[in-house]
């Protein structure tokens, strides 16, 4: 690894980073910082995301890495990566924070992602190559996001999610807070509904940032490339639900369509016992893969 040691005396240091009331004494970084990551929004959310949660994120660190902002996340799963994930589509820049060393990189099925990032922008990280990713580590972290950022975007959060000390740590910072907003009844959602209730800027689209903002488009993205994105993002994310899932919850996801299928037929069909299909159907509904419709039976939501 290329690792580069920078500290508040060098010329290179975050302009925006710089600025806040506790900025790091030093950021180890392996990529590269340039000028246009001044230009820079922080995504950031739940590392239990739900599909429209993942599809947002991945969806506005898309649209603002093609408007030349840079992305900031934590590189958590979740949210996280796919806003990451989502700038990278893009070919644009994008900044991951860690709450651990560069040799102890976290979480560790994230290592493939890690390269890709320090190749369009840069991971850094306040602590040397070797510490772990000890949980204090991590709301600390969280100030560098908010710091090296304009705004602070959360797209998705529960009451007590880590995402929301990201936001606190903006609304100090005199960062702008947004959040998206997401149905009442969706746990998920609670946090960032609340963000709204106290006062964050409520946003449907990448140009509510943009505005609020203050940042001129360095480019622009056609309606028709806006649906082929879309239309890219929704398939990888229902990939990546479907790869997470069972070999159980799999069988019974398959065998559903959007034609009702009693739960006597799914008990015949998967040879599995009342309970276990029970609790399989409850949890595919929580990830909202699936619909419970009247008379016991079940539809695929996608």
């Amino acid at each position: 690894m290329d690792i580069r040691k920078i500290t508040l005396d060098d010329a290179d240091y975050p302009k925006n980073l710089r600025n806040i009331h506790t900025p790091p004494k030093q950021l180890f970084v392996n990529g590269t910082l340039t000028e246009q990551d001044e230009m820079a929004v922080a995504l950031v959310g739940s590392r239990r995301a739900s599909i429209y949660g993942l599809e947002m994120s991945e969806k506005l660190g898309y649209e603002l890495a093609m408007r030349g902002v840079t992305v900031v996340s934590g590189m958590a799963i979740g949210i996280d990566s796919a806003a990451h994930r989502g700038a990278l589509k893009a070919k644009g820049r994008t900044i991951a924070v860690m709450g651990s060393g560069h040799n102890d990189i976290y979480p560790p099925q994230n290592k493939k992602l890690y390269e890709e990032i320090i190749k369009a922008g840069a991971v850094v990280t306040e602590y040397e190559s070797d510490v772990a990713p000890l949980p204090g580590h991590f709301p600390a972290r969280n100030r560098i996001i908010s710091g090296l950022s304009l705004g602070v975007v959360v797209v998705e959060a529960a009451k007590n999610s880590g995402a929301l000390i990201t936001a606190n740590f903006a609304a100090e910072q005199g960062r702008t807070v947004f959040a998206v907003p997401g149905k009442v009844s969706s746990a998920t959602s609670s946090g960032t509904n609340e963000l709204i209730r106290d006062g964050a800027c409520l946003i449907q689209s990448v140009d509510d940032i943009l505005q609020e903002l203050s940042i001129k488009e360095m480019k622009t993205v056609s309606v028709e490339d806006k649906g082929i994105i879309d239309n890219k993002i929704s398939r990888q994310t229902k990939a990546y639900i479907y790869n997470s899932l069972t070999d159980d919850e799999r069988k019974i996801y398959k065998i559903l369509s959007d034609e009702p299928l009693y739960i006597d037929d799914i008990l015949g069909k998967t040879g599995l016992e009342l309970s276990r299909v029970s609790k399989i159907l409850l949890g595919l509904e929580l990830k909202k893969l699936i619909q419970e419709v009247p008379g016991k039976q079940f539809i695929k939501k996608l």
